[in-house]
């Protein structure tokens, strides 16, 4: 009546177009691939996060023991140091009272020279700068001063 309706289209003033209606086309979807690929990640993140918890842990027992004995040491160090002070009064008190000094008082640490250590003696060294080349040195005439 009006037309063929076969893979036509009726215009508004009833002329038939020979126009083919298009199927719409099936879309290829990504979700499964990304789905995959979010749980592949989550995965890998999981594990990495465990490990980093087991290599803190070590870290941390570690630290631990360091501690302990560096607390060791300096015990030992400072029991060592309190030891060797006492053996150099009772020497220096020994041998005070064999050989009483040309006034009659006998040297007692507090009067003696203070022992110092090597590496006293090479911090209170003056350090020495090396000198500066000349070519670093600018022109004083040329230098811009601005307030």
């Amino acid at each position: 009546m009006w037309g063929k309706s076969e893979g036509c289209l009726t215009t508004l003033f009833q002329n038939t177009a020979m126009m083919p209606i298009a199927a719409p086309k099936k879309k290829s979807s990504l979700m499964p691939g990304l789905t995959i690929v979010f749980l592949i990640s989550y995965g890998l993140m999981a594990m990495l996060i465990v490990e980093q918890g087991k290599a803190i842990q070590a870290q941390h027992n570690l630290i631990q023991v360091l501690q302990r004995d560096s607390t060791e040491f300096w015990a030992m160090k400072g029991k060592e140091h309190s030891d060797k002070a006492a053996h150099d009064r009772a020497h220096a008190h020994a041998a005070g009272t064999q050989n009483p000094s040309a006034n009659g008082k006998a040297q007692t640490p507090s009067t003696q020279a203070p022992h110092q250590s090597p590496t006293a003696k090479a911090s209170k060294q003056h350090i020495q700068m090396p000198p500066v080349p000349a070519s670093d040195m600018g022109d004083q005439r040329r230098v811009l001063i601005t307030l």
